[in-house]
């Protein structure tokens, strides 16, 4: 009997401190992260940036129990994905710079009789440095394998009202029994370099459209907050990046209380767990926030779980 898988992808993360080096060459290996026609002079800058970074990259993975969470965040919400969506249909998940990656989940994948692959990058919203990457990255790979499953694809699924829905969810899981009036809240994205965009990434479009559904959701739930603010965060090097960055934007807001959310992320990892729960939550104390508060990504959440079927179904 022929059958279906689902593949979500996402970026991944190190299992432990021996893979952040595997992690930091495999992404600044990226064609899509460095976009250099030369692989060679593509490699040794990967290599000189590992180096560079490995160790401070190792601190921060200690300060977060020595691991990403993205994976175990991943592995609990494949398996509720596997018992909504019944045994016909295999679900899987490859993770383009850590394990596991691609090529083990295809090999798994051409042992059983696979009439169509749906991939679901764990992104919302488009970039070619992550959707269009774990999509490449996987459609390479199976192409050359030699499976002869059809491969379906989404690109971003932001403006999903049920995926929208386990957001606001988080945002309330925050707020809590407060006022949101008392808060401003900042969606915080993953920045991206501004050439990116003058190449055409349509990531900060889908970005500031994205915050413009979930206000409006909040309102419409009667969560209005004092303001609202969008704000990119993880700048790495010396080039211009997507702007304001998050300190800038606490820098310039300095309210009583302010809540983030991560709206670039799915599942947390290294930039929620530590980026904004550690080291902004520090920036937060010396600016004189009273409240400072960081959603949880839906992770394995009952609502994103139903989203990923509703995303499966609507691709059939």
């Amino acid at each position: 009997m022929k059958k279906e898988a689902i593949v979500l992808l996402n970026m991944g993360g190190p299992n432990n401190l021996n893979e952040v080096e595997v992690f930091l060459t495999n992404m600044f290996n990226d064609k899509n992260i460095i976009p250099l026609k030369s692989s060679f002079l593509r490699s040794f800058i990967a290599k000189m940036i590992t180096f560079s970074r490995v160790e401070k990259a190792q601190e921060i993975y200690k300060r977060i129990g020595g691991k990403s969470p993205i994976v175990g965040h991943t592995r609990k919400l494949v398996k509720k994905l596997q018992d909504r969506v019944g045994e016909n249909v295999i679900v899987d998940f490859a993770m383009r710079y850590t394990p596991p990656f691609a090529s083990e989940v295809i090999e798994r994948l051409n042992k059983e009789n696979i009439e169509k692959i749906y991939l679901i990058p764990l992104y919302p919203q488009f970039s070619t440095t992550t959707t269009k990457s774990s999509l490449e990255d996987f459609e390479e790979q199976y192409h050359s394998s030699g499976g002869d499953a059809i491969l379906v694809e989404i690109k971003h699924f932001f403006q999903n009202d049920t995926y929208n829905r386990a957001v606001i969810e988080r945002i309330k899981e925050r707020v809590g029994s407060d006022e949101c009036k008392d808060f401003d809240i900042i969606f915080s994205a993953h920045g991206v370099p501004q050439s990116v965009i003058y190449a055409g990434d349509v990531y900060q479009k889908h970005i500031e459209k994205h915050v413009v559904i979930l206000t409006q959701m909040l309102e419409n739930e009667g969560m209005k907050f004092n303001d609202v603010h969008l704000a990119y965060q993880s700048k790495i090097g010396p080039v211009e990046w997507l702007t304001p960055s998050l300190e800038d934007k606490l820098n310039e807001i300095k309210s009583r209380g302010v809540v983030i959310y991560p709206i670039a992320f799915t599942i947390d990892n290294s930039e929620t767990d530590y980026e904004l729960e550690i080291q902004y939550r520090d920036v937060a104390s010396e600016l004189g926030f009273e409240e400072y508060r960081v959603c949880r990504c839906p992770n394995d959440s009952e609502s994103f779980v139903e989203a990923l079927v509703e995303i499966y179904s609507k691709m059939r």
